[in-house]
């Protein structure tokens, strides 16, 4: 598989080499986190004539004989070497039994630069506090963007390309199939079906899979629109499976810790509060919706919704979904004192659906900027002090 540099993680890598805490890698199974070390660490040996790179990679039967903590402990003392700038890197640590055992202890000592990967469902962003006494610097690694798309494909026209990316998503693994159907297979049964489900049923011990199932195809069929945990839990009893909202609460947190979905509370922009009830899910990749639902109802609206909540992310913003006077901004973004408010629609050319796209965005009186990110095919404009931005260009960075 050609593979290509993903800059901004390896310039985030190289930002906190050297710092005392624990570099955890986070993100969904199949999303680069494996590459991404290996990358780091041919950096490492490029650029520091006094490394000394401990590799340890589980997912190799040479290191089962390490998947006990004191075994993997032992093993990184005996590769240390004094007077060296001893890096250890470890992949797949979820399958070393008491691996946080080690790393505590490790990590002790102030002798190693520790950098770690694990599955999805394993090793979470809201357990490193639990798992590690010792400080943790988490990176998050998201699927493939658009730019990044472009960067492996380098087509020659734009334009097709973004019709591509709209279908096949970011899970660069599904990029080695020729056919649609073929990456689709790849994209739902050998990513989402077995790495993501099979992890959350067997750490959460589910013993209801085709429920959870149904769970998951209402969310990906519900991207994009407010969703009620009591109403999720309404609308799948009259299926015949009975639950409650507390099941469906745990099982919606679950899919979101193991980073299958990402949950977007609500923001009262004239209360300045954030809103307890009702949020937005939106998939890691929108790849997995088209593989699992088909693509005979492209919803393209929500799902541009989609891939710019996930390019927000990736770009450091917090995210929520704005309220004002009853009327929703897709996005209230926050990066320090920065602000934005956004709006992303389909087809804005129809005068009634710009006018009720823009109108929410109108109501707002403060000076944070103001966008309308859509599919125009064409440059940025200006209306009322709102940018409208072609979602393809604004995804490449260029507006």
């Amino acid at each position: 598989m050609k593979l290509i540099e993903r800059t901004e993680y390896l310039d985030t890598l190289k930002n906190v080499r050297g710092t005392p805490d624990i570099k955890v890698i986070t993100g969904i199974r199949r999303s680069g986190k494996s590459k991404l070390l290996e990358s780091f660490a041919e950096w490492i040996a490029k650029n520091d004539k006094k490394a000394n790179i401990i590799k340890i990679n589980f997912n190799l039967t040479k290191f089962e004989k390490l998947q006990n903590y004191s075994a993997l402990e032992e093993y990184a003392e005996q590769a240390y070497k004094p007077k060296k700038t001893n890096y250890l890197f470890i992949d797949e640590v979820q399958l070393c039994d008491s691996f946080e055992k080690a790393l505590n202890s490790l990590h002790a000592t102030e002798k190693f630069d520790i950098y770690v990967t694990g599955s999805n469902a394993f090793l979470l962003s809201s357990d490193l506090a639990t798992l590690f006494t010792g400080r943790t610097f988490e990176i998050p690694v998201f699927p493939f963007s658009f730019a990044e798309y472009t960067k492996y494909y380098k087509p020659k026209k734009m334009e097709d390309s973004f019709e591509s990316y709209l279908k096949e998503g970011g899970m660069a693994g599904s990029f080695l199939y020729k056919t649609e159907s073929e990456k689709f297979r790849y994209v739902n049964e050998d990513v989402f079906n077995t790495l993501v489900i099979r992890d959350i049923v067997k750490k959460y011990k589910i013993r209801n899979k085709v429920f959870l199932e149904k769970l998951i195809d209402f969310l990906m069929d519900n991207v994009g629109n407010i969703t009620s945990i009591r109403n999720v839990a309404k609308t799948i009893s009259t299926t015949g499976d009975k639950t409650n909202h507390k099941t469906i609460g745990s099982y919606i947190d679950y899919l979101c810790k193991a980073f299958a979905f990402y949950k977007i509370r609500r923001f009262d922009i004239r209360g300045k509060r954030y809103l307890t009830t009702e949020d937005k899910y939106y998939l890691s990749d929108h790849s997995f919706r088209y593989a699992r639902l088909g693509t005979r109802n492209m919803d393209y609206g929500h799902v541009y919704e989609n891939m710019v909540a996930m390019e927000l992310l990736r770009r450091g913003y917090q995210l929520y979904v704005g309220v004002l006077y009853k009327k929703e901004i897709d996005f209230v973004a926050m990066k320090h004192d920065e602000k934005l408010y956004i709006q992303v629609s389909d087809n804005i050319s129809d005068k009634k659906t710009f006018e009720r796209e823009t109108a929410p965005l109108l109501g707002i009186k403060d000076a944070y900027p103001k966008m309308l990110i859509a599919r125009t095919n064409h440059e940025t404009t200006q209306y009322e002090g709102i940018r409208i931005v072609d979602v393809s260009r604004w995804l490449l960075g260029m507006d």
